[in-house]
């Protein structure tokens, strides 16, 4: 073992080197079930199961598929997918306040992840006008999230989150699956549903 290596046994078999990624250190099944293992908000829920970064991946690409005037490309709605895949090979979702107390080398430990995740899907670079979008669609989700899967009150998600948006109260895929609204999946059921989209949209991309 040496100082300069973060080694990751994934249950493919594959070794992932957080620390010097390459694209093809993981497989789609891979990253699937990171992501639906690894919990927002702490873990915390009011439900039996905490609510997973696969769930909320998904969750943040209905909407913004409702929230656009233009019909998003495949490669568009694959980045919306994976805004988050870094945090399923790392298996850590870092709640916003916290993430400048572990400074600047976890910074670039996501942004090297997300380098090799970008080249992997060949997903394209954010436009301002794409990023603004899909930050209101991703607050939007926490809002919801906040008050339905945790259990913040609307008054506490203004005051003490900070979030301005009012939480919606339409789960944007809750009738797509026939699931109870804003319930968070197993998370073998989570990997499956975000599997199931990756592969459709890597399809319709040509990859």
């Amino acid at each position: 073992m040496t100082a300069d290596r973060a080694w990751v046994r994934l249950p493919s078999g594959r070794r992932l080197d957080l620390l010097s990624p390459t694209p093809l250190d993981w497989t789609d099944r891979d990253l699937a079930t990171g992501l639906a293992r690894t919990f927002r908000w702490g873990g915390h829920s009011i439900w039996p199961e905490p609510l997973s970064v696969a769930q909320h991946s998904l969750t943040v690409l209905a909407l913004r598929r409702t929230r656009t005037r233009h019909r998003l490309s495949p490669a568009q709605e694959l980045r919306e997918l994976l805004h988050d895949a870094d945090e399923g090979l790392i298996n850590f979702d870092c709640i916003s306040p916290l993430k400048p107390f572990l400074g600047p080398g976890f910074a670039e430990l996501q942004a090297r992840l997300l380098a090799v995740i970008a080249a992997r899907y060949r997903l394209p670079a954010w436009e301002a006008v794409e990023k603004r979008a899909h930050k209101a669609v991703d607050i939007a989700v926490a809002a919801a999230e906040a008050v339905h899967v945790v259990g913040w009150t609307r008054i506490e998600v203004r005051e003490t989150l900070g979030i301005r948006v009012a939480p919606m109260e339409r789960d944007p895929l809750a009738v797509r699956y026939g699931d109870h609204a804003w319930r968070p999946w197993a998370p073998d059921v989570a990997a499956a549903r975000f599997l199931e989209e990756l592969a459709g949209l890597q399809a319709r991309a040509g990859l």
